[in-house]
């Protein structure tokens, strides 16, 4: 190994996890693992145009002791459609963060008819405030151009990505066995000392280990929808895309030393500091100068004095039952106030109001939340929690700091309409549902990994149905369970074959939905705690963050559920109104 190679650690600038859907197998926590365990103090990963797995890598890293930079690969466009180049985006500050944000949402708001997400050059213009640009090696636009040998092409359009990136371009270097490579680099490297250019390599990470490549194929047959010997396949892929270790990579570029200077330098521009766990919430009109507390406890009592009446009868207060009431209504409005939540009490407690003003059936309401008082007093929940001996303490714990979750079920129908009417009320740039991955169950994996290899229908029927029909069941408990399962694979090797792959790619991210019954209301707009997402449709607007990781992020959480169909009746629902 050359005596000059840097002594700083190299960082990987590009890679892919699980969440980019479509390719990739890097799950979060082995990818700590193995930086750990590899000395490598620094990452970044840029899924595929979204920002999904942002919190728990940035979460995870930060516990770990590691650096994350947080970024995205996405697809640009030039303006008139004719060409099309790879650019990855790092976040170098809280500004670079919002600007990725913003235009990561964009590719799904503004264009949902597009089969694959893209934004058009000129639209990143003044837009890319705190954001580092790294090329896209040689599948680029100036990638394409050099190895047409066009090579004023190729400084004319490096000049224009120096105009929108000032000081923050970065011509990317790598060596991962494609066709072409050194050609390209070759000429980048030339182009780069001409133009006075930083270059940086990258190793466009897929999979962690160079024994996973032939699971990473797998995965994006899966998503494809072809099989492994389809002839017409694009190949787009190597077994170099794994988790390279510093050595490896300075082994790989001693020649352009540079190249890995530079990835760290990269790092130590990057420094990105996100505010979490601090609930933000919208909102609530109150009177002119009553504070929120004030106006929460008004309305508290208010409500309580009606709810006693309705109890006891308009002499309530000569029958000597209305102490223990007052008590917990004062204690907990204490802890409520305390723990700064009158504002999401009052929030749910309108549009329930509103549901029932508008004739949509609401339930009682149903778990933790039916021991607030409160509750109870703002009609939020119909069940006296006095009277069953409910503890408030289940919702709220001022020694366990969490948001309150009321799970009040709304007629199917009228569910939409109470959404609706929250996103006039707090605006549709504030409101949005919140979105859920789908995972590789044991069942569905065995069938796709059987139809990726090309293996027979009914041998992978007769696999899936020896696999017990229970929630949430893996394949290792399905062989613990369930005996023939176990005889059948020891006697079939092309049932080996399934199994073997369907366990490396067991639990990973599929695909995306929407939470049954999450919405969030943001203070501000969505895009200042979370990028957005939605379906071809154009409809369907959901946060890029699950459920666990927006309330990390700072929006809060209100669950609007439908009521399940045996509930219809317990509503007051017809059958044909749900």
């Amino acid at each position: 190994m050359s005596e000059n190679l840097p002594n700083q650690p190299f960082a990987h600038l590009r890679l892919h996890t699980e969440f980019s859907i479509n390719d990739g197998i890097v799950t979060i926590k082995p990818l700590i693992a193995r930086l750990r365990e590899n000395s490598m103090p620094a990452v970044a990963i840029t899924d595929l145009a979204n920002m999904f797995s942002l919190i728990k890598f940035y979460t995870a890293s930060l516990k770990a002791g590691i650096k994350p930079v947080c970024g995205c690969d996405v697809l640009v466009e030039s303006d008139d459609g004719s060409k099309q180049t790879r650019l990855v985006l790092l976040v170098k500050s809280e500004a670079g963060y919002l600007s990725l944000t913003k235009l990561i949402s964009e590719l799904y708001t503004e264009n949902p008819s597009q089969s694959e997400p893209t934004v058009c050059k000129s639209k990143l213009a003044g837009r890319v405030d705190g954001l580092i640009a790294l090329s896209g090696a040689q599948n680029s636009d100036i990638g394409v151009a050099l190895l047409a040998d066009e090579k004023d092409l190729a400084k004319e359009l490096l000049a224009e990505w120096q105009q929108l990136f000032p000081e923050n371009f970065y011509l990317e270097l790598q060596r991962v066995g494609k066709a072409e490579e050194e050609d390209y680099i070759d000429a980048a490297v030339a182009l780069a000392i001409e133009t006075n250019t930083p270059v940086v390599a990258t190793n466009d990470v897929r999979f962690l280990d160079q024994d996973d490549f032939d699971a990473h194929e797998v995965r994006v047959c899966i998503n494809e929808r072809r099989t492994l010997d389809d002839s017409r396949r694009p190949h787009n892929y190597t077994d170099q895309q794994y988790l390279k270790t510093g050595p490896e990579m300075a082994e790989l570029f001693k020649d352009i030393p540079e190249a890995l200077e530079n990835a760290w330098e990269i790092v130590k521009r990057c420094n990105l500091s996100l505010v979490l766990d601090k609930p933000c919430l919208p909102n609530y009109p109150v009177p002119e100068g009553m504070g929120m507390e004030e106006y929460f406890s008004e309305l508290s009592s208010n409500g309580l004095r009606e709810r006693l009446r309705s109890l006891f009868g308009d002499d309530y207060e000569t029958k000597d039952v209305e102490k223990p009431y007052w008590e917990r209504l004062e204690f907990e409005l204490g802890v409520i106030n305390q723990m700064g939540f009158a504002g999401y009490f009052l929030i749910v407690m309108e549009f329930i109001q509103w549901s029932k003003d508008n004739d949509i059936p609401v339930g009682p309401g149903r778990g933790s939340g039916a021991g607030s008082i409160v509750a109870y007093a703002l009609r939020i929940t119909d069940l006296d929690p006095l009277k069953y001996d409910l503890l408030f303490e289940r919702f709220l714990n001022p020694e366990r700091v969490s948001m309150p979750d009321f799970d009040v079920d709304f007629c199917m129908e009228g569910r939409d309409r109470v959404i609706a009417h929250v996103t006039e009320l707090y605006g549709k740039e504030a409101v949005s549902q919140i979105i859920t991955f789908g995972t590789m169950a044991a069942k569905a994996v065995v069938r796709d990994v059987a139809r990726v290899q090309g293996k027979p229908y009914m041998l992978a029927d007769k696999l899936s149905k020896l696999i017990p029909f229970e929630p949430g069941i893996t394949l290792k408990k399905a062989f613990e369970v369930e005996p023939l399962l176990g005889e059948f694979v020891d006697s079939d090797e092309d049932a080996q074959e399934i199994m073997e792959m369907a366990y490396k790619l067991e639990g990973i991210t599929r695909n995306v939905g929407k939470h049954a019954g999450g919405v969030v209301i943001a203070p501000s707009k969505l895009t200042d705690f979370t990028p957005l997402y939605c379906d071809e449709s154009g409809q369907g607007l959901v946060t890029q963050f699950d459920k666990n990781d927006v309330e990390t992020a700072g929006l809060v959480k209100f669950r609007l559920p439908r009521a399940a169909h045996t509930d219809h009746h317990r509503l007051g629902c017809e059958d044909d109104q749900c």
